[in-house]
């Protein structure tokens, strides 16, 4: 214990860190933060329970917010279910893509937070996360991460050597996300091709062979599935991105965000739709890709550019999206 309180003094509470390390920028202490706070750090019901050293590594990892593990996973959920003609094998390896899904996101957002620090201490929803307030230190964040990627590697040591390959492969795009913030307006491009790797990965784990050109298909479609919900993502920071000098899609787009989103979907679920029919041809899952397009058509309809909460509640939406056409695939085995 007296190690982990040297890497960050001090005690976690429901009003924030209330011990301060010497130069550091604290929520909940410092005079100096954003007057607009508005931040969104917060933890409750069974993360809450946990003994507060844990917490701002819980915080860090985002495992209090389970969203973003959901989508890092469901293109490799929709993929598996859709490369093999075996429900137990296709349990197992769902299982395995669960695992690395929870841990390489925690190490990705390590790695974003290490990067953005003195960004996020000018931006009112990020100002509390625990190395930009200071609750948690960089020698701290680099062993968790650490420690997440090296769980990650273990899961994906399960898999066959060819699935090594290919999941070791986007191993620098996920570094180059945060830093894409800073020079490209389409930053939410370089995010879709990291979080939709799992459609490429998911085919090669059950075959033992590189990805078809129908996986191909899938990886097209589920980047832009991520293009489009991050960019809803995006425009909860609008205005703190003008102030800070980050770029987004949803500062690019401006007013032409409602119909580029709705693009980014129409693309997505038409190439997943060509995607699945070359491995599948028709079937049962048509059901859950036409409920998963509904889903989408559904959030372009109520996305509105000045409306940051109702884009939160949108971009977690994706979850069941998702879930609808996994579901749909599942069914397979069973009709």
């Amino acid at each position: 214990m007296a190690s982990i309180t040297r890497l960050f003094p001090g005690r976690f509470d429901s009003q924030g860190w209330t011990g301060r390390p010497p130069g550091r920028y604290l929520w909940g202490m410092d005079k100096k933060r954003p007057s607009n706070t508005a931040s969104d750090i917060a933890l409750d019901g069974f993360w809450g329970r946990l003994p507060a050293s844990w917490q701002p590594f819980i915080l860090l990892a985002r495992l209090d917010r389970p969203i973003g593990w959901w989508l890092l996973l469901l293109p490799g959920w929709w993929a598996i279910p859709a490369s093999t003609s075996h429900l137990s094998e296709a349990v197992r390896i769902m299982a395995l893509f669960w695992a690395g899904a929870v841990v390489m996101r925690g190490a990705g957002c390590v790695i974003n937070d290490l990067i953005d620090m003195r960004i996020d201490r000018q931006i009112a929803r990020t100002a509390g996360r625990p190395l930009a307030s200071g609750a948690v230190s960089v020698l701290a964040a680099l062993l968790l991460c650490g420690g997440l990627m090296m769980v990650g590697l273990l899961v994906l040591l399960q898999l066959p050597w060819q699935a090594w390959v290919v999941g070791l492969a986007s191993a620098p795009l996920i570094i180059l996300y945060p830093l894409a913030k800073r020079v490209f307006g389409f930053p939410q491009l370089i995010l879709g091709l990291v979080f939709s790797w799992a459609a490429l990965l998911g085919p090669v784990a059950v075959t033992s062979d590189w990805p078809s050109f129908p996986a191909l298909w899938l990886w097209f479609g589920s980047i832009f599935w991520v293009v489009g919900y991050d960019t809803i993502y995006a425009v909860q920071d609008i205005a703190d991105d003008r102030l800070t000098g980050v770029r987004s899609s949803a500062l690019t787009l401006g007013h032409a965000l409602r119909p580029a989103v709705g693009l980014f979907y129409l693309l997505a679920w038409g190439f997943l739709g060509i995607g699945f029919y070359g491995l599948l041809d028709g079937g049962v899952w048509m059901a859950g890709w036409a409920a998963a397009g509904l889903q989408l058509g559904w959030q372009t309809a109520r996305l509105e550019l000045d409306n940051p909460q109702r884009a939160g509640q949108l971009f977690r939406s994706n979850r069941d999206a998702g879930l609808l056409l996994t579901a749909g695939l599942m069914a397979e085995f069973f009709i």
